[in-house]
């Protein structure tokens, strides 16, 4: 069986431009680079709800800020997703990731919960540290930085252990190296809290809520504060529909990451290695849930290898995906994709991603190298071509890494394409590819369609 997603990145829909340095980027003004991102954003929300009409599985977005270069464009995917749930049934809503060190914990749990209540449990959260200090250090969580990657890695395990705690506790504390909840010093000394945690049908006693003390005049302006009452414990809400919690995703790169994920029952997603770096990732994921007794919200046990479509469990992989449609000179569209590519890989390889488009039996690669289009498609990490083609290649794919169910996420928007022709782009993949991706795996999984009543429940007409 196979799943099929999209992914949406936010790329700009301008033209791009090489520059006399040999980078390419927007050809617009800052003007209209703010102009294309509100029509991106547009966008995203309609190619969301197309991809749950065309029968797709699943639909990604990625997070990141203030980039005038072009490449990326997605300030906050549960908000966009949310839109989009409002107007879809079936698909499933993830993304890779929300980048939780430059959230509050407590934040970034109430509104992924929110969107898993709206969309009647459809949310796939995806969780990541960050890596570009453009975004990092302006919004300022100083323990964050990127500049010290143990202590941001130590505050990205200490904010997802946080999350958890407030969608599966109905009260909770936390006290950890980077977060005290609640502040120890937050009075409240409020009637109707200690009236309500003296019901004993609250399921939390009073003295667990909140520590009683004495008056203190000096405390504030209002009886809330006017006493040495402190809270002990919080509650957030909404809690996910999803129980005990929906399942969680990191985009992965290293091996010790890849380990943490497993380690913790979290769904991996790979994009940009080729075939034989993407089957020794996915073996290390797998033997490490074999050695930790296979991790799992549900305690499901052992599941398929590579991934479980029963389960939703193990490895997404993604690619970027371009069809020569009919009617198109494909010369002309090649080269307006490879553009698209390096527009992309221009942004990216400063930080280092050029490093695992190395086989297995490479040394990795120079981080300075400049990576072309050309050398995506021969990697095989952007596919092009007529349906059957791209197909075929997504089948390798599949057989290289020894999947037995099969996971796909296709990168069909990319930098200098305007929306229409990215829909087309999903259309003729839905038309042409799905179905042979669909015969060859064995059937692809029908989402079940999921009703929530969002009709005012009075309206007088």
């Amino acid at each position: 069986m196979i799943e099929i997603g999209v992914f949406h990145n936010g790329a700009s829909d301008l033209p791009t431009i090489t520059t006399p340095d040999q980078v390419e980027v927007n050809d617009g003004t800052l003007a209209e680079v703010h102009e294309s991102n509100q029509r991106i954003l547009l966008d995203q929300i309609r190619q969301g709800i197309l991809a749950d009409r065309l029968g797709f599985n699943y639909f990604f977005m990625t997070e990141h800020h203030f980039q005038p270069e072009g490449a990326e464009f997605s300030p906050n995917p549960l908000l966009a997703e949310t839109a989009i749930a409002a107007r879809t049934s079936q698909i499933r809503l993830g993304q890779a990731a929300n980048i939780i060190t430059w959230w509050h914990p407590i934040r970034i749990a109430e509104q992924a919960a929110m969107l898993d209540v709206i969309s009647g449990g459809r949310l796939e959260f995806g969780i990541g540290r960050g890596y570009q200090p453009r975004e990092a250090e302006v919004f300022g969580w100083p323990f964050a930085t990127i500049q010290d990657q143990e202590r941001n890695r130590a505050y990205y395990q200490e904010a997802y252990e946080i999350i958890i705690k407030a969608w599966t506790q109905p009260s909770f504390s936390h006290h950890g190296q980077f977060f005290t909840i609640p502040p120890v010093f937050t009075r409240w000394n409020h009637k109707q809290t200690i009236a309500y945690f003296k019901m004993p049908k609250a399921g939390r006693r009073l003295d667990e809520v909140v520590q009683l003390g004495g008056p203190d005049p000096y405390g504030g302006p209002n009886p809330v504060t006017q006493s040495a009452t402190v809270l002990r414990e919080l509650q957030v809400f909404p809690q996910p529909l999803q129980k005990p919690y929906p399942q969680v995703w990191e985009p992965l790169t290293t091996e010790r990451s890849i380990r943490w994920a497993a380690q913790r029952g979290v769904n991996g997603y790979f994009i940009v290695e080729p075939i034989s770096r993407l089957r020794r990732n996915i073996d290390i994921y797998y033997e490490e849930a074999e050695k930790c007794g296979w991790p799992d919200r549900l305690g499901r046990g052992k599941f398929k290898y590579g991934w479980d479509c029963e389960r939703r469990r193990g490895i997404m992989t993604g690619r970027y995906v371009h069809l020569i449609m009919p009617g198109k000179n494909p010369d002309r569209e090649r080269q307006r994709f490879l553009r698209a590519l390096e527009l992309q890989w221009d942004y990216y390889g400063p930080f280092g991603f050029a490093a695992v488009l190395a086989d297995e039996n490479e040394p990795l690669y120079d981080i300075s190298k400049r990576v072309g289009g050309e050398t995506l498609l021969k990697k095989g990490v952007a596919l092009a071509g007529r349906p059957a083609d791209v197909a075929e290649e997504i089948i390798k794919i599949k057989e290289g890494c020894g999947y037995q169910d099969y996971i796909i996420n296709a990168w069909f928007e990319t930098g200098g394409f305007e929306g229409r022709e990215i829909e087309d782009q999903m259309q003729y993949f839905a038309e042409e590819v799905s179905p042979l991706l669909t015969r060859a795996c064995g059937g692809q999984v029908q989402n079940p369609p999921v009703s929530v009543n969002l009709d005012p429940t009075n309206l007088k007409t």
